[in-house]
């Protein structure tokens, strides 16, 4: 094979790496692209494209993710990974880490850790890399790796939810959900969150946010079922998508510009929590983004129903 053959065959792995360690497919594509210029330029041909690969895009990753860092902790708002519609990289055998490593859930818990210890723990429990390895890649000791990894799990474990809904019931009580979104049934969207669930929104002062988390069933509930409604009164319509490996949907406005995304978080049989992404930033990678600010100064100039 050639190296632009072997690379291409590994660039959906190199995605997947790259894009949960960095919670951005921007950057994740970027660090895809700088490890193929440094596989194009290297003089000397690598035993293992796949370990040369996957070690560059990793070390570029961390190297990245550390200056992303300091832009976090000056976020306006709540900081949510950029939606991801689908992962390129799929392997039966780490189904099941794959999907759960994706979700918005997950992500957030991996920005608990070090950057390195956040790559590390992503090559070992989701990919299934060796400790040789990932000690090759992140150039640190076998012995240093396992201790990375050990904390890292403690980690994640301590804020891991202790029941997780399967798929199939996540889908079916999605369906329930934007049902009742569509209709804005107060009492069916309700009935289908926990007493404690929460709608909270990331807009990264870039687009119209809420000021801070809605926290409880009823007022999440009515909160939506007043909005909702009212989008679509001046043509903004949403179509469910799986959003990082869960149930979501993706508005756009008239000119089917992207809005935003919604994520459902499904825990024990109910919503626990329903997270928003309208930074712009954030959604370009889907497409056209629509302006946010005219749809809300256009849903005050709307009627109301019944006036």
């Amino acid at each position: 094979m050639s190296k632009v053959e072997e690379f291409e065959a590994l660039r959906p792995l190199l995605f997947s790496i790259a894009y949960r360690i960095l919670g951005s497919v921007a950057e994740a594509e970027d660090a895809v692209q700088e490890a193929w210029l440094r596989y194009d330029g290297s003089a000397t041909r690598p035993a293992s494209a796949k370990a040369y690969l996957s070690a560059t895009v990793t070390r570029i990753s961390i190297d990245v993710l550390r200056s992303a860092r300091v832009r976090r902790e000056e976020y306006t708002g709540p900081w949510f990974p950029e939606p991801l519609l689908s992962d390129p990289y799929e392997d039966p055998a780490r189904a099941v880490e794959l999907a759960d490593s994706v979700s918005m859930a997950a992500l957030l818990l991996l920005e608990r850790l070090s950057p390195l210890e956040r790559a590390v723990f992503v090559l070992r429990e989701v990919f299934g890399f060796g400790f040789d390895e990932i000690a090759a890649a992140v150039d640190r000791s076998e012995a240093a790796c396992r201790q990375l990894v050990v904390r890292a799990r403690r980690h994640m474990a301590a804020g891991r939810p202790r029941f997780a809904a399967d798929r199939e019931e996540r889908q079916e009580l999605a369906s329930r959900f934007f049902e009742a979104l569509k209709d804005g049934d107060v009492g069916a969207l309700r009935n289908l969150l926990a007493a404690d669930a929460q709608l909270v929104g990331d807009g990264g002062g870039k687009a119209p946010q809420l000021a801070r988390a809605v926290v409880g069933a009823e007022n999440v509930a009515r909160l939506l079922a007043s909005v909702v409604p009212r989008l679509a009164r001046v043509e903004v319509s949403f179509e469910r998508h799986e959003i990082n490996g869960q149930p979501g949907a993706v508005y756009r406005d008239r000119d089917g510009r992207v809005l935003q995304t919604l994520v459902l978080d499904v825990l024990d049989g109910q919503i626990q929590t329903i997270r928003t992404v309208l930074n712009p930033d954030k959604l370009g990678h889907m497409g056209p983004v629509a302006d946010a600010w005219e749809i809300t100064r256009e849903l005050k100039r709307a009627p109301r129903q019944g006036s």
